[in-house]
Formats: C-alpha cells, structure tokens, sequence
C-alpha cells in the first residue's frame, strides 16, 4: 500500500467533533473525538476508537457505557481545549462546564452542543493504539435543529492543532 498520500486520502472522510464521556467509581471524565461513526440504523448501533493512553479509555472498558454530546458549529473553542488538550488524570474536565448525567451515569454538556445519546459498550477490539467500542444507542435527544461542528470545520477554517492521541494525528515529516 502507499502510504504517502495516506492520510491526505483519509482526511477527506467526513467526521463530527464530539465530547465522548464516561464515569467509573464516582468520578467522570471526557474527552474531544472525530473517531465515531454509526454502525447500523435498526437498532442504532455505533462505533468509537479512544486512544489506550486516555483516561475516558479506562472508564468506558470497565464500565462498558459512554455518552456522547455533538458539539454545533459555533461551539466554544474553549470546549475543545478543555477536553481535547489536557488529562482528566490532572485536572478535573467538568469543574466549569454544565452538564447532567444521562441514563448510563455518564455526564451530556448542555451547551454548545445540537444533540446526545449514550451507548452500553458490547464489544471491543484491540486495534493497536487504540481500542474500538462497539455499542448500542440507548438513548438519544435532539437539543437544537443546528449545523454540527465537522473536523473538517475544524482543522481547515479554525486551523486548530491536533493532539497526538487522536486517530488521525500524523506527525510532520522534519
């Protein structure tokens, strides 16, 4: 295969940004992703790939349950930074965000955001780096008709930096 173009190739599929969250022993913690995608429509089922380094990894493989908030397009960047560029091991995510817990405890941002749903994990798969969690939408709630924020949106219009741990992350050739 010819990797050279590889990841140019891949960056034109179409993603959403979303805050993808879970909860284990009494604690909560989130994290900003592109790697989600539906899976099957009839029952709604859907697949997320997390970095093994993450701590929202460790809660979503014992709890076996993750919520998903869509950011919309005139999200705050603040949110992105907030969940994309720090650890949940240093830093409590929630402290200034509004949020509530969902069905599956696991905390849904109530702003900035068109819609959220939760899943219960049934499957996952070591893929490397990261591990896919393939799961059933339990719940699901329309916030607000908007435009959604795509990573497209993201990298090219906001020229936003991408963190190491995601799945498309490529580092520069020096």
């Amino acid at each position: 295969m010819e990797n050279e173009n590889c990841q140019v190739v891949l960056n034109k599929c179409s993603y959403g940004l979303y805050v993808v969250t879970s909860h284990l022993d009494g604690k909560i913690n989130g994290q900003i992703s592109d790697a989600l995608m539906q899976v099957t429509a009839c029952p709604p089922k859907v697949a997320l790939s997390i970095n093994k380094n993450e701590l929202t990894h460790d809660y979503i493989l014992k709890s076996r349950v993750f919520g998903v908030s869509v950011l919309e397009k005139k999200a705050d960047l603040s949110i992105i930074k907030n969940f994309g560029f720090q650890t949940g091991r240093k830093i409590n995510k929630f402290e200034k965000i509004k949020y509530v817990l969902g069905k599956t405890n696991s905390p849904l941002l109530i702003e900035s955001i068109a819609a959220t749903f939760e899943v219960e994990v049934f499957e996952d798969v070591d893929v490397g780096t990261h591990r896919l969690f393939i799961g059933d939408v339990i719940f699901a709630k329309m916030i607000e008709n908007t435009e959604v924020l795509t990573y497209e949106y993201y990298r090219k219009r906001l020229k936003s930096e991408i963190h190491p741990n995601s799945p498309s992350y490529l580092e520069e050739k020096k």
